[in-house]
């Protein structure tokens, strides 16, 4: 399966890597929601993500989409393996975009977590610190 831009995997510590760039917005959101789901359906390889958002410049979200977004990720893991995703968040006037999601898959196959460093972020998820950096 090819990889849209500024997505990354792993295959030996199954972790898919994303790391966007620039204005966060409805229609990057749609594209990798679209790659997550099409590879969801074809494994369950990747079993960590790793979200770093210290490239993003601005987001441009509402409170809607990403309740919708939240709920839609919840739904489509639901009976499906467990999926631990860490959000590395820096900017405070991002953060709360990214706890809402955290806290409405909350309780669902999806165990997500914000952290402000990288090295906390990969202890999490079991992995060397190193791996979480795109190439």
């Amino acid at each position: 399966m090819k990889l849209p831009p500024d997505i990354y995997f792993r295959p030996d510590i199954h972790l898919l890597l994303w790391k966007p760039r620039g204005v966060l917005d409805e229609k990057v959101v749609n594209r990798i929601i679209a790659f997550v789901r099409d590879a969801e359906t074809k494994s369950d390889a990747s079993k960590l993500r790793f979200i770093d958002t210290t490239e993003l410049s601005a987001i441009e979200l509402n409170f809607r989409y990403v309740f919708h977004v939240a709920l839609y990720r919840r739904m489509s893991r639901k009976g499906r393996a467990p999926i631990k995703s860490a959000f590395l968040v820096k900017e405070p006037e991002f953060e709360h975009y990214f706890k809402l999601h955290a806290l409405l898959t909350a309780h669902s196959p999806l165990e997500v977590r914000l952290f402000k460093e990288v090295e906390a972020a990969a202890k999490w998820l079991g992995v060397p610190s190193e791996r979480l950096h795109s190439p």
